[in-house]
């Protein structure tokens, strides 16, 4: 996640229905074919394991791995496990949910939170193929800017292109979609830097409503978007694509909208982030829907 520019959209698969009356969401393209992966990372949230570094043993860090933070909050660290969490903390673990908080302090500052499954070092995890997934319940808002996506895993200062996908990018002036991006990032020449983009409709609301699931399946050959499990939108797999990927998530604020109405505070819910690399012995199963 960097500040974003526009670019020319991919192909869009997606077929939403809406229920008359109401703001019930339901995705209609090809299902997913989980069957065919197996589990290989799970946060289903039922404690907290997050620190400034995964070199201090937990799943997730607070930063990314080239300490780059944008939009118009502060990614902090995790509050001491003595304090009290729901005073100060970004990050709140309570019935098997994450709440990602972003709050606006008495001095007129926002702070915020993101996690990394990757550290500068490379430590922690990454997968260079397979299906990443997270079931969560976005903010409502003007000015929030919630992300679940994936980043190669390079070393702090290694200055191969660097591929970035966006699962969900969220912008709260706009209720009734979320964009799927993908970008090549040249570290040593901007003017190479290239992407694409899905933006998916959806009933106004609705992903503030209730938890839904956002996925993509990487490949060799495609890169596969999906909402609760079933195809919104794919692109060909960049030949950039070198490196595994490791996971973030968070919740920014801005990306060059106002913040002066953005709810205070604001909470990402996610009940649970997992990825499946795929099983060669179940490559051609028939999956059940």
């Amino acid at each position: 996640m960097r500040n974003k520019w526009v670019f020319p959209a991919v192909a869009a698969l997606a077929g939403l229905a809406t229920v008359a009356g109401c703001r019930e969401l339901k995705a209609q393209g090809e299902p997913l074919q989980l069957c065919r992966y197996k589990k290989v990372f799970a946060d289903d949230f039922n404690d907290l394991s997050v620190s400034k570094s995964n070199n201090e043993r937990t799943r997730w860090s607070a930063h990314t791995p080239w300490n780059g933070d944008f939009g118009d909050a502060q990614f902090i660290d995790p509050i001491d496990i003595f304090a009290d969490p729901e005073k100060n903390a970004p990050f709140i673990v309570k019935d098997g949910i994450l709440k990602i908080r972003a709050r606006k302090h008495d001095n007129g500052k926002w702070t915020s939170g993101l996690i990394s499954s990757a550290d500068p070092t490379t430590a922690g995890f990454a997968l260079m193929y397979g299906y990443f997934e997270a079931r969560m319940k976005l903010p409502p808002g003007p000015g929030v800017w919630p992300a679940f996506w994936l980043n190669a895993n390079n070393p702090k200062d290694d200055k191969t292109p660097s591929v970035e996908i966006d699962v969900l990018e969220y912008y709260g002036q706009f209720p009734d979609g979320f964009h799927s991006v993908w970008h090549i990032w040249d570290k040593t020449d901007p003017k190479k830097n290239r992407g694409g983009e899905i933006v998916t409709s959806v009933p106004s609301g609705s992903l503030n409503d209730s938890f839904h699931t956002y996925g993509v399946d990487v490949t060799k050959e495609w890169v596969v978007f999906y909402l609760d499990r079933r195809e919104i939108g794919r692109t060909p797999t960049p030949p950039e694509h070198t490196k595994p990927l490791m996971i973030l998530v968070n919740l920014a604020l801005g990306s060059g909208w106002p913040i002066d109405k953005t709810p205070n505070p604001s909470d990402l819910l996610v009940d649970y982030v997992y990825a499946f690399a795929p099983d060669e012995t179940k490559r051609d199963a028939v999956c059940k829907e």
